[in-house]
């Protein structure tokens, strides 16, 4: 049973940085280039983004309990297990603190787009701040992946070479 819960957080950290490197760096991005109506394009970024995030709480949440079902209080000593409490933070912060008021502001716009309107300022400052928390969680996301992948292949060299004998 332990063997499929590894596995496991091996796949849930493969959607959790995949999704939020291939939203954040592809489909966003190529998002605003084929769309014309950037206020479409950016309602639509925004959703995808809302996506990511809510697959990030949920597999925060799966391998925090991962962790200390595997590690008991040692999980807390762990960098691994600390990158995913960080990146947990981190996405709880752009979610509900920063995203709300994004979409206020944008709806006091309205009609205009935010970007033609007095909020303009204010909107680029947090939309700055968003990306580069979202630059954070990405790095963040690559150190995550090849910390537990240096782990892995630590713990599967003795069994691999046992086998081989």
């Amino acid at each position: 049973m332990r063997k499929i819960a590894d596995s496991l957080a091996w796949l849930v950290i493969t959607a959790w940085i995949g999704s939020l490197w291939g939203i954040g760096y592809v489909a966003v991005p190529v998002l605003f280039q084929a769309q014309p109506d950037r206020m479409l394009a950016g309602m639509l970024a925004g959703k995808m983004f809302t996506l990511v995030a809510y697959i990030g709480m949920v597999c925060a949440c799966y391998l925090l309990i991962h962790g200390i079902n595997k590690f008991g209080r040692a999980a807390f000593r762990q960098t691994a297990f600390r990158i995913v409490i960080l990146l947990l933070l981190l996405t709880i912060i752009m979610q509900f603190g920063i995203q709300p008021i994004m979409t206020s502001l944008k709806a006091h716009a309205l009609p205009v787009d935010i970007m033609q309107s007095a909020f303009a300022g204010q909107f680029k400052m947090l939309h700055g701040i968003s990306s580069l928390l979202y630059l954070a969680q990405s790095l963040l996301g690559a150190v995550l992946v090849l910390k537990t992948m240096r782990c892995s292949i630590i713990e599967l060299s003795p069994s691999t070479s046992h086998s081989n004998s």
